[in-house]
């Protein structure tokens, strides 16, 4: 083999079986366990077992790492609907996973035949490993049908030391620290830098300062008095109820609320009224009654219709006034709250897609309401894992985020701390607050640290009456914005082609067969 040629760290079954435990230690990383070096241990058992591999090696490494991960990481789509979209989802996504694989053993094999500096195989080759991960996340979070960018490297560190970084650089950006420190200090290992102290300064840099970095600072403008319902009430899709109970419950678990001074906004979480407002006079009536009592506008939630089309919806409600604004959830959830490509799925899996009678369009407006004391941003339940909506809501004005969810369909499963952990990154990486509401938990106010400054219990009703601190001022993060994942997409894209096609030219010289 020649000099550097990259050889297998490990024999192929033994890669494989350390992929799956790869797979298994990075999801603990992730919240419900959420012990976050894990998820470091998960990336250097995944990037150890690529090392030296051919392409079609590192697919079937790659798989096993992804199956691993994702159907851990998911399991809670099968509470209701049983094994079929769980498995579906777990393969579909694992098949990007297994893709991105490949392209990072293409990165171990070139770069050293492309460049012998050992500094290029410290610095440029994690660079490029991580830039090539981030690649992957990428391609998931896009494709298809809006993508699902959930199970980011940067979820599993919404309450670490490295947290900070996604004010500066976003959840890509965190994800591409992550990776590179951890294929930088398997490059030190394998030169042996451990002879030459000086060649761990590259690593240990960046991880001093992704630990180090304080939080952008944002401006602090002064305080918003919300009050946040979780009702608990039968909200989820196979619920047993009657049309006016999900909005009786909320009601009941508001009375608290009632009594509370200086209330500047009420807020209810997704689908807190199974009632529409604007299509019924009695329901109306009572968030006009409401508004009226508290002195202070309603920030509701509930499905609409528009020229034969529904739309998952957050209503601003004034007494006297009604629905003042409204905003229709940005994402709705594929095979959720609507079926692409009926045609196609129904043939297939037609006793699953005929669950979902009535498919939600996407919204086009705004994702901020003025409640006249402050403007706030706005993201439904799915909305929240998808960067651009977030960027949009702090560019637009908003001071402050509420979160609106329903998680009444994953009830004591691992799923409502995953989204809270992406909620809590959202307050730091804008620098603002965040109250996330759900109908049955988990419900947290998150302060622009990323510290929970309220609570309320999952699974029962309650209240939370809340000083909320406003903020304005845009983060790195946000006035970036695509520019982070854009230029590391096509950087690493770039510094493989350059690799592989310097390595051919070095095996191959011009004039030589």
């Amino acid at each position: 083999m020649p000099e550097n040629e990259p050889r297998p760290l490990l024999p192929l079954w033994v890669a494989v079986f350390a992929s799956i435990a790869g797979g298994l230690v990075y999801d603990l990383g992730f919240p419900g366990a959420g012990i976050w070096p894990l998820a470091f241990v998960g990336i250097a058992l995944a990037l150890v077992s690529l090392i030296g591999r051919t392409a079609w090696a590192a697919f079937h490494v790659g798989l096993a790492f992804g199956l691993a991960f994702y159907l851990q990481q998911v399991s809670w789509t099968s509470l209701y609907l049983g094994p079929v979209p769980w498995i579906a989802l777990s393969v579909f996504e694992s098949l990007f996973v297994a893709g991105g694989a490949v392209l990072i053993a293409l990165a171990y094999r070139w770069v050293p035949k492309a460049w012998t500096s050992r500094w290029v195989r410290l610095i440029g080759l994690p660079l490029l490993v991580a830039g090539l991960w981030c690649l992957r996340e990428a391609a998931t979070g896009s494709f298809p049908y809006g993508g699902f960018p959930w199970g980011r490297a940067a979820h599993s560190q919404s309450q670490s030391p490295f947290a900070d970084v996604v004010s500066w650089v976003g959840s890509t950006g965190l994800g591409f620290v992550m990776v590179a420190i951890v294929a930088g200090l398997i490059e030190w290992v394998r030169l042996r830098g451990w002879q030459d102290l000086r060649s761990a300064i590259p690593v240990a840099a960046l991880a001093l300062i992704a630990v180090l970095v304080p939080a952008w600072p944002t401006t602090t403008t002064g305080e918003l008095r919300v009050a946040s319902v979780q009702g608990n009430g039968p909200a989820g899709y196979f619920d047993e109820r009657e049309p006016g109970d999900v909005l009786a419950a909320q009601l009941d678990a508001t009375e608290p609320v009632l009594e509370e001074p200086d209330v500047d906004v009420l807020l209810w979480p997704e689908g807190g009224s199974d009632i529409d407002p604007t299509r019924s006079d009695s329901t109306a009536r009572i968030f006009d009654d409401l508004s009226e009592q508290l002195d202070a506008p309603l920030m509701l939630n509930t499905v609409t219709m528009r020229d034969d089309e529904f739309f998952n919806t957050s209503i601003l409600w004034r007494a006297g006034e009604g629905a003042v604004e409204s905003y229709d959830k940005r994402n709705p959830v594929p095979f959720g709250e609507y079926i692409p490509d009926r045609w196609f799925y129904d043939a297939i899996a037609g006793d699953l897609t005929g669950l979902i009678q009535r498919g939600y369009s996407p919204g086009t407006n705004p994702p901020v309401f003025d409640l006249g004391d402050a403007i706030t941003g706005l993201a439904i339940c799915f909305d929240v894992i998808y960067d651009e909506l977030i960027w949009e809501g702090a560019r637009d004005g908003a001071e402050l985020y509420m979160f609106q969810t329903n998680n009444a369909d994953f009830r004591h499963t691992d799923e409502n701390q995953q989204q809270l952990a992406i909620a809590r990154l959202r307050a730091i990486e804008t620098g603002r607050s965040v109250v996330n509401i759900s109908t049955v938990g988990t419900s947290q106010v998150i302060d622009p640290t990323g510290r929970t400054i309220d609570a309320l219990p999952a699974y029962e009703p309650g209240v939370m009456v809340t000083d909320v601190e406003l903020r304005t001022g845009l983060t790195p993060s946000v006035v970036l914005g695509s520019g982070v994942p854009a230029l590391i997409v096509i950087g690493s894209l770039g510094g493989l082609v350059a690799a592989g096609t310097l390595a051919r030219r070095r095996v191959h010289p011009v004039g030589t067969t």
